[in-house]
Order: structure tokens, then sequence, then C-alpha cells
């Protein structure tokens, strides 16, 4: 027999799920943190090498995945066993993450595969959607501005040549990660609620 519900005890589920969700939000502030350290950092460097003639700063991208994914993952597994328990929007922002970590991995192989340039515009505009959605499920603003930051700054890279680009990434990465990282992070340690 199917248990239904009333509007007020969906709302009341929904309601405790967004709760539960910013209770526990604050553990994305590492990620938000790291990756767009590692980012930037791995953009400066392709750049600045490839203004000296150098093809080895392509090699950022892949070293970044690497120490990015490690690190993830260790404070994943750490924070787990300190908080074994999770939510469901934890879940959704996980499986959400993941989706767009294949999806990104597959834009990048493909264009490299088929003799492509980075789609560092595509990349940008995807990276919109994962940031955008998870602020708006934690209800965190500078994260949605984050998202729909990434998405004009990725529209405008596709019309601009790659050395306004780059910039136009490391921007994005600055107030689209760094910035709502650094904000989840003051609000995880009670400083200042964003």
């Amino acid at each position: 027999m199917e248990n239904d519900m009333t509007p007020t005890q969906s709302l009341k589920v929904i309601e405790e799920m967004i709760a539960q969700a910013k209770r526990s939000f604050h553990r994305q502030s590492y990620y938000f943190m790291l990756w767009g350290v590692l980012l930037i950092a791995a953009m400066l460097f392709n750049y600045v090498m490839a203004l000296r003639g150098s093809t080895i700063g392509g090699y950022a991208w892949p070293v970044m995945g690497v120490v990015g994914g490690v690190l993830s993952f260790l404070h994943g597994a750490r924070e787990g066993r300190s908080k074994p328990v999770t939510t469901p929007m934890d879940r959704v922002i996980m499986w959400l993450w993941m989706a767009f970590v294949v999806t990104l991995l597959l834009t990048i192989l493909s264009s490299a595969s088929s003799g492509q340039a980075m789609p560092l515009a595509s990349i940008i505009v995807l990276t919109g959607l994962p940031t955008f959605v998870t602020g708006q499920l934690m209800r965190f603003r500078p994260l949605v501005f984050g998202g729909i930051l990434f998405w004009v700054l990725g529209a405008v890279a596709y019309f601009v040549p790659i050395s306004v680009t780059v910039w136009l990434f490391i921007a994005a990465i600055f107030f689209g990660y760094l910035v709502p990282g650094y904000l989840l992070k003051r609000q995880e340690d009670g400083v200042r609620p964003a």
C-alpha cells in the first residue's frame, strides 16, 4: 500500500532536505577552493609556457587533474569517516559533479582526438551548469552567481581570441569557484553568513 503525503507533509520533507543541505554544504568549500587554485595555476602555467613557445604547458592539465582528484578523494574519505551521515542533497550534488566530470572529460578527449584545439569556451560554459545547480540546491547565492558568470564569460569566449579566453577562464574560476568557496568557508567557520 502506497503512503500518500499531503502537500503540507511534502513541503515539510523538502524543507528538511534543504535544512540538512545547509548544515552539510560547508563541506563543499574545500573543493571549490582546491579546484579554483589548481585550475588557475594550470591555466597560468600553460599560458606562460605558450608565450615562451613551449608545448610543456599542456602537461599542467593532466597533472592538475591527478593532484586535484587525489586530494579530493582523500578529503572526501576523511570527511566520510568524521561525518558518515550523508543527506539526499549530498548525494545529488555528488552525482551532479561526477556527471560533469564525465561530460568534461568526453568533451576534452573528443576534441583532442579529432585534432581540434582545447574547447576552452565550451569548458567554461559547461562548468556553469553544476556550479549554478549546486548554488540553487544549497540556496547559496554566490555559487548561483558564479554559475551565471561561467555561462556569460563562456559565451563571450566563443567570440574573442584565445589570449582573451585565457583571462575569461581565470576570471570565471576566480569569481565562480574561489570567491564562493571562501564565502562558504567563512560561513562554515561562523564568521558571517552569506
